[in-house]
């Protein structure tokens, strides 16, 4: 019997639109084999060499070398050779309600209703496909926050693993921001609030302006977030803003100062190295989040504006967004909220240094999405500053953008290294990246969960 005509068009376009829609995923999580490449596991030990790793179901099955780990009949196997395989790199600072514009007051009015739709999805692929599989977004709408944790968590979207915020908590929020900072100014408002953020499924609590609250009202917070076992982050602007951080136990502090202060006050480095020879006692070690690449690189931008024409930042957004973030940036050397970065960068090295000596663990984080700081480039340019300027090996630079993030996020069972049972979260680079940190600007291959998301240095996504 013959096939009529129009039952033949009908199987033609179900192939067609079949075969469109594939194109349009990452490839596809089947077992896969990643061969001959120098393995980075995380964990800060010798490279292993002419590895193999199986992956099963999107996690880490097994963990080899080519003389000792046969693959199995049926895996895809994808050839690392020439490259240095590591976990895929947390981001422990971003902001993905911000794309790089330079106004954040005009930002916050004109992309308010487009924040969920287009700007948090286009700040998350260009964060994956810099290699970033994991990502803290500190500071959003709580609505919006949760949505898009959601959506990548169902596969409806490309993006890292997130771990949100949603609105900072603060004394009183700044006007204009109240859909993003919540004020608190009692025990009581502070133990609601934070109920309500965990009732809504966040994972952290992020504290600012913590010193204008009350002793009583910003412990609540910190111990209310304990009690639902989220981690407390909070800013270290201030010197206060330390001091009563370490008093109430914040598990991780924020940037390194918004003054041209050269150094951090005796008092607070005689505390820091209280509380860090406490240790597991205190409940681990204490983290710090310095996010200093972009005062660090502010001057060099203004001498050589060119990395801000990298399409890498494009990726998702409206021409009319972008068009909005480039004007926006046109005369870069005059933004007002860059004025003082070239006062504070004489500060950078030492503070990093008195860090260091009083033993925090410091994590790989860049405050990502505020002006001139496009998700796609952020992340590599800090990991560059620590090692080609603060003398921090790559190693270590590299353990603190995979395996310490994962510790403190209470993950690392199935995240931060390379090791069978954990999530496929691996991404590789030609080359030596521990001789040549740089080598991670351009990403060759970016898997997460065992999907490819890119692969020969090339987008799997439209």
């Amino acid at each position: 019997m013959t096939i009529k005509k129009p039952l033949r068009f009908l199987q033609f376009t179900l192939v067609f639109f079949s075969l469109l829609f594939a194109f349009s995923l990452p490839l596809k999580a089947q077992d896969k084999a990643l061969v001959g490449g120098r393995l980075i596991d995380g964990f800060g030990h010798q490279p292993l060499a002419n590895s193999v790793i199986l992956i099963k179901n999107g996690m880490i099955e097994k963990v080899g070398t080519v003389a000792t780990l046969p693959i199995p009949d049926g895996y895809e196997i994808i050839s690392t050779e020439g490259m240095d395989v590591l976990p895929g790199l947390w981001e422990s600072h971003a902001h993905l309600m911000l794309n790089g514009h330079s106004d954040y007051t005009y930002w916050d009015k004109a992309y308010a209703d487009k924040r969920g739709s287009e700007i948090m999805p286009a700040s998350a692929v260009q964060l994956l496909l810099a290699g970033i599989t994991s990502a803290r977004d500190l500071g959003a709408p709580l609505k919006e926050s949760i949505d898009i944790k959601t959506k990548i968590e169902n596969g409806e979207i490309p993006g890292p693993r997130l771990y949100v915020s949603g609105p900072f908590i603060q004394h009183k929020a700044y006007p204009g921001t109240e859909a993003f900072r919540w004020g608190v100014d009692n025990p009581k408002d502070a133990i609601i609030k934070v109920n309500q953020l965990a009732d809504a499924g966040v994972d952290i609590i992020k504290l600012i302006d913590h010193d204008m609250m009350s002793l009583k009202t910003s412990q609540a917070v910190v111990d209310q977030a304990h009690k639902r076992n989220l981690i407390v982050v909070a800013h270290s602007h201030k010197p206060d803003e330390i001091r009563r951080g370490l008093e109430i136990g914040v598990d991780n502090f924020e940037h390194t100062g918004l003054t041209t202060a050269p150094a951090y006050p005796d008092d607070i480095i005689e505390q820091l190295i209280e509380r860090t020879a406490k240790g597991r006692v205190a409940g681990g070690p204490l983290y710090w989040t310095p996010t200093v690449e972009g005062l660090w690189n502010y001057d060099l931008t203004v001498a050589n504006p060119e990395r801000l024409d990298n399409k890498c930042w494009h990726r998702g957004l409206k021409p009319s967004t972008i068009k909005d973030i480039k004007t926006s940036l046109k005369n870069v050397g005059q933004l007002d909220y860059m004025q003082l970065t070239p006062l504070r960068k004489p500060t950078l090295k030492n503070k990093i240094q008195q860090l260091k000596d009083a033993g925090v663990v410091m994590l790989i984080g860049t405050d990502s999405g505020i002006p001139t700081k496009f998700h796609c480039q952020s992340t590599w340019n800090e990991m560059a500053f620590w090692v080609n300027e603060m003398n921090i090996s790559a190693m270590d630079t590299i353990r603190a953008a995979t395996y310490w993030p994962a510790v403190l996020m209470k993950v690392n069972d199935k995240s931060g290294t390379i090791t069978a049972g954990k999530y496929a979260d691996i991404i590789a680079v030609k080359g030596d990246v521990l001789r040549y940190i740089n080598l991670l600007q351009n990403v060759d291959m970016v898997m997460k969960g065992g999907k490819i998301y890119k692969l020969d240095g090339r987008a799997t996504i439209d």
